[in-house]
């Protein structure tokens, strides 16, 4: 009998030892989860400690400078193929959505590792969908940016004076972001407009149904365009679609979205026109008579804008063979800085970029064929 007692006792004493465990790995697992989320977005990601963002320990961009023993690109990547990971501590000034490759297990930048032009990953030839980086979902007004001049260049919330920025005027009405490898040249001045671009990447409007979250790449579809000039600056605005969108295949070209969905087209304008009134700013003006231009001239834009990417990254590799020691003397020749320097950007070698870059912008044929998809939606 008392040898029973003592097995019962054992045996209680193990079903609670396995309990608590239990409950403490169901507690850290939701508390995992819980920390993926960031306010109210739902972005798939992982919370780094505070202390990993510093520097960006552990984050190498490959085929970059720092890594040029690293062969280069093996594939064209896919926004399947990417997953959020956030770093920092939510709201402040540290906290980054870090892009990565839930393949290979390696972060890149969602500016110039994925490809502007979305392909089939069987045949790999261009579906007519471009790659859109969201970085401020609708209903919300966290001014969430693409980082041009971290590494990586991750997303963060825009700073001034100290402080994280937000819309004051309030809410955002459609998701906001950019293409990747595209971007705006200060010095290229578009016979319509007269001005030079704002030296970033070229921003996207996506009108559909769905909330998408920071960091999350969506297939889309390009509807039209609206040039707003901001502070002596071009500043293209992209309209686009969700390709899973329910209105998808309604929307064709710009004329569409004003009779299919009216108002929506006025809503972006005057958002763009009033958002920096509360900051004490004048209302902002646009070019070409306010007018938003159709699907044939905005993918003009998106065309220039990716060459213009193109000479970028050209004129960085290089700048930074200008750099390299001469052999006989080991001085630094002297240089114009015409590229990175002189537009404060973080862009990597061409070293890992020229392979991907070869199949569409080395490719008359490829990227017209591409270009041509597009333009059919």
């Amino acid at each position: 009998g008392c040898r029973q007692r003592i097995r019962v006792r054992g045996f209680r004493h193990a079903m609670h030892k396995a309990i608590l465990l239990g409950v403490i790995t169901y507690a850290v697992a939701v508390t995992a989860s819980a920390s993926i989320a960031i306010g109210s977005l739902s972005a798939p990601g992982i919370m780094a400690p505070r202390g990993m963002i510093s520097g960006n320990a552990g984050l190498k961009l490959r085929g970059g400078a720092d890594d040029s023993a690293v062969p280069t690109l093996k594939r064209v990547m896919s926004h399947q193929d990417i997953a959020t990971e956030i770093h920092g501590e939510a709201d402040t000034f540290e906290t980054r959505f870090f892009a990565k490759d839930i393949n290979e297990g390696e972060h890149r930048s969602l500016w110039h590792d994925l490809p502007l032009f979305e392909v089939d990953q069987v045949d790999n030839k261009p579906t007519g969908s471009l790659n859109f980086v969201c970085e401020i979902p609708k209903w919300t007004r966290k001014k969430f940016e693409l980082a041009t001049k971290e590494a990586l260049n991750p997303i963060k919330q825009d700073e001034k004076k100290g402080e994280l920025r937000s819309f004051k005027k309030g809410d955002i009405y459609f998701n906001y972001g950019c293409f990747p490898r595209t971007w705006e040249d200060p010095d290229f001045v578009h016979p319509d407009i007269g001005v030079g671009g704002d030296n970033d990447p070229l921003d996207v409007c996506e009108i559909g149904l769905r909330q998408i979250p920071t960091g999350s790449v969506r297939p889309v579809k390009v509807l039209g365009v609206l040039c707003m000039i901001d502070e002596g600056e071009a500043d293209w605005k992209i309209v686009a679609i969700d390709r899973e969108d329910a209105w998808a295949d309604r929307l064709h070209d710009i004329g569409d979205v004003e009779r299919l969905l009216p108002g929506t087209l006025g809503t972006i304008r005057e958002w763009f026109r009033t958002y920096k009134i509360p900051d004490g700013k004048p209302a902002n003006e646009f070019a070409l008579g306010e007018k938003f231009m159709d699907r044939a001239f905005s993918l003009s834009v998106v065309h220039e804008t990716h060459r213009a990417w193109a000479r970028l990254v050209r004129g960085n590799a290089e700048e930074a063979a200008d750099e390299k020691p001469q052999e006989d003397t080991g001085t630094k020749p002297s240089s114009k800085k015409k590229f990175t320097l002189k537009r404060n950007l973080s862009v990597p070698a061409l070293d890992a970029l020229k392979q991907v870059e070869g199949s569409m912008l080395n490719d008359e044929t490829v990227l017209a064929e591409a270009m041509q998809k597009a333009t059919i939606g």
